[in-house]
């Protein structure tokens, strides 16, 4: 797995970030391979790492890791920029997608998104509970504490494009503009109703990119036209203008449609600001925003991020991106192998051989018997939006 991360790029973001300047007997490669293993291995705790790596300090070793001791890890986490692991991420992700250009389109043009050839996103975020209610940077509520991750998702190669790790207290549409900057002319952006903002969304449309969200219950619009139906799902199809708060107007879609959800119907209320796709498209679209829900999860259960080994701002953002570099390394060893089977299953059997001296990428691609192909660049089969599950064939 470490071969995967050029040595060169960890020095490079070392001497970007000052850490290097901070490493003495525990090096940076050392301490990023701590927190890699920690994911891997679902580490209980800092003492879990250290037993491991002095159990095992001969054959790290042979790749010039060095096993720290508790109050080292625990220092480095708190005190070792976070902005080293966050720079270490992005400059991985661009040379892995850089050298192989199918890693980086994954699922362009195929699959429900077959209509759509442009980049399609999914923005969102999740909440990671931290269990010390005392920490004044995290706090969200009267008793609890916690972080939040925004997230914007590529729905093709099932990537991240930006992440911010903050706090849980800001509301989700004060991040949206820094989530949607880096989207191009062309492309498409899908987001829950938590993330609309009507100047962000002119603004959006005004850079020529097209977005698809839900619209609020208390949403105040005008009718200015009824468009043609598309089916018997759909309830309504209009052209509608809503104020801003600069007291001039704009006009959107409107998208009424009844959906399924717990084996009943309910009537949900899409908006865009494309009025050239069907009202089925729509409703799909908006459907894919699910993907970035199967992100959450496989990153925050199949992973280890559902408890932390440390609890400082710093301590935790090592720790996410070390779980978004464990992430990308899976799917890029998923991309070499062909593997055909579920994301889950990818990393049960990677954690099984983690101290074998075997090729994993062998492994991979001679490993399983089942006959059913699940995709691991896509959402899981049984995470549909309800009421929008493929039509069985």
């Amino acid at each position: 797995m470490l071969n995967h991360i050029p040595r060169r790029l960890v020095n490079r973001c070392a001497r970007e970030t000052g850490v290097d300047v901070q490493a003495r007997r525990f090096s940076v490669r050392s301490h990023l391979a701590a927190m890699l293993f920690a994911q891997l291995s679902h580490a209980m705790g800092l003492n879990d790492v250290c037993d491991w790596f002095r159990l095992k300090q001969g054959a790290l070793a042979r790749i010039d890791i060095t096993p720290p001791a508790r109050n080292t890890l625990s220092h480095a986490n708190r005190n070792r920029e976070a902005e080293f692991v966050e720079k270490l991420f992005w400059s991985l992700l661009g040379e892995l997608q850089s050298a192989h250009p199918r890693f980086a389109t994954g699922r362009m043009g195929r699959g429900t998104l077959h209509r759509f050839k442009v980049r399609i996103h999914a923005v969102d975020s999740s909440v990671l509970q931290l269990f010390a209610n005392c920490m004044d940077w995290a706090k969200h509520r009267r008793r609890k504490a916690a972080a939040k991750m925004h997230l914007r998702l590529d729905l093709h190669s099932f990537l991240p494009s930006f992440v911010i790790v903050g706090t849980a207290r800001q509301h989700d549409n004060k991040r949206a503009r820094e989530l949607c900057a880096g989207l191009q002319a062309g492309e498409i952006v899908v987001f829950d109703k938590a993330y609309v903002d009507f100047p962000h969304l002119a603004d959006l449309a005004e850079r020529g990119v097209w977005w698809v969200t839900r619209a609020k219950d208390n949403m105040k619009y005008r009718v200015l036209k009824n468009l043609a139906g598309g089916g018997k799902d759909i309830v309504k199809d209009q052209m509608v203008s809503v104020k801003t708060a600069g007291g001039g107007r704009m006009r959107m879609r409107r998208v009424e449609a009844w959906v399924e959800i717990d084996g009943k119907p309910k009537l949900m209320v899409f908006i865009t600001n494309n009025f050239q796709w069907s009202p089925r498209s729509v409703c799909e679209l908006y459907k894919r925003r699910w993907d970035i829900e199967v992100f959450f999860k496989q990153v925050k259960q199949v992973l280890n991020l559902g408890s932390f080994l440390g609890y400082n701002a710093n301590a935790v953002k090592w720790q996410v991106y070390a779980a978004l570099i464990v992430y990308v390394l899976l799917r890029f060893q998923a991309y070499l192998s062909d593997w055909p089977h579920s994301f889950k299953r990818l990393f049960a059997v990677t954690r099984s051989a983690l101290w074998e001296r075997i090729d994993l990428l062998a492994l991979l691609k001679s490993y399983g018997t089942a006959s059913e192909r699940m995709k691991v660049t896509g959402a899981l089969n049984a995470a549909w939006l309800p009421g929008f599950a493929p039509a069985k064939t």
